[in-house]
């Protein structure tokens, strides 16, 4: 019988995608989602990538008593939590919306998974952890920084919940993975990033861009101590991220985890600078965009990438999408949703 996996924010951009991987990789998958910043066009994109009609809970995770009908509904075998808000700037003037949310979803989730007797919980972290590192790329042994807003807060004590639930516990197996820049989306164009309202990642801002529903794409910075003034990320493939959750879950439920409680950076390990991205994507799709050099955003950090070491030699797994692909995906994505 195959294992069932429950992904909360299975809906949103990083939900749909890995649901679509576990799916192709024989993993029964329930959906779990609030829809409060993405709605059902992302599970039906996923129903339609897999021809199958993947079961789809509306709930919030934070209401115990959905949660437990959920897995007493359901046999869960393990748990992708992405159900959380992610942004920044949002969190910083509403930091109690954030940690309510972000926090006391996954207290509920560990609760009612230890009630059930659900051991394998993979956690949606961040690179966010790091701060600006002291030394690049970033391992998992890079120091954490102090979190710059309440978002980055969040993942940090996250990531502490797991750690302390999972050695206060006889059998809880927990994986975080630090995600880097994830972008793209599915190479079938039928699910990929649909942000709420303005975007806060660069690429579909660029792609928006692109398509004209924004005027001009801006650039926050150019004096960095930089290759090109622009501040260095490391870029993930949103298909090559979700399969990395596949990987993690495979690990537990094999019993390959060499510790219960794992932390893997997922990226690619290359630094690409603000700037790069923007003229690959003009040179891969045909295209100029329209932007412009401006100050400096605050809170942002000047370079951070992986160190992919760890996640390449333990979990068997590496990023393999080019970011020539990966952009003409993004493209491919925004114009079949602007029906361009």
């Amino acid at each position: 019988m195959s294992k069932c996996v429950l992904v909360t924010g299975g809906a949103g951009y990083i939900g749909s995608h890995t649901t679509v991987e576990l799916t192709a990789a024989g993993y029964d998958v329930v959906i779990a989602d609030d829809l409060s910043n993405s709605d059902m066009s992302g599970v039906e994109g996923v129903r339609a990538i897999t021809g199958k009609e993947i079961p789809f809970v509306e709930m919030n995770c934070l209401d115990r008593e959905a949660m437990e009908k959920l897995f007493s509904d359901y046999k869960i075998d393990a748990v992708i939590h992405f159900a959380a808000f992610k942004a920044v700037g949002e969190s910083v003037a509403e930091p109690l919306k954030y940690y309510s949310n972000n926090v006391e979803t996954f207290v509920t989730l560990l609760q009612t998974a230890a009630k059930f007797g659900v051991d394998n919980i993979v956690f949606s972290s961040s690179a966010t952890v790091y701060g600006q590192p002291d030394v690049l790329p970033a391992t998992e042994q890079t120091p954490r920084k102090p979190a710059t807003s309440p978002y980055g807060n969040t993942k940090q004590m996250c990531e502490d919940i797991l750690r302390d639930t999972v050695a206060a516990s006889a059998s809880l197996k927990g994986i975080a993975l630090r995600y880097f820049n994830p972008i793209g989306a599915h190479p079938s164009a039928l699910i990929g990033e649909l942000p709420k309202g303005v975007p806060n990642n660069l690429v579909p801002f660029i792609t928006q861009t692109a398509a004209g529903v924004r005027e001009c794409l801006s650039v926050f910075g150019d004096d960095y101590n930089t290759p090109d003034g622009s501040c260095l990320r490391d870029y993930i493939d949103v298909v090559d991220l979700a399969k990395a959750h596949v990987t993690a879950v495979s690990r537990m439920l094999d019993g390959k985890n060499k510790e219960r409680y794992e932390i893997f950076n997922i990226g690619t390990g290359r630094a690409v600078s603000v700037l790069e991205l923007v003229n690959t994507f003009e040179k891969v799709n045909n295209l100029k965009l329209n932007y412009k050099i401006v100050g400096r955003r605050p809170g942002d950090v000047e370079s951070v990438w992986a160190d992919t070491t760890l996640a390449e030699t333990e979990l068997g797994w590496k990023a393999e999408r080019s970011l020539d692909d990966t952009l003409k995906c993004a493209w491919e994505w925004e114009k079949r949703v602007r029906g361009l």
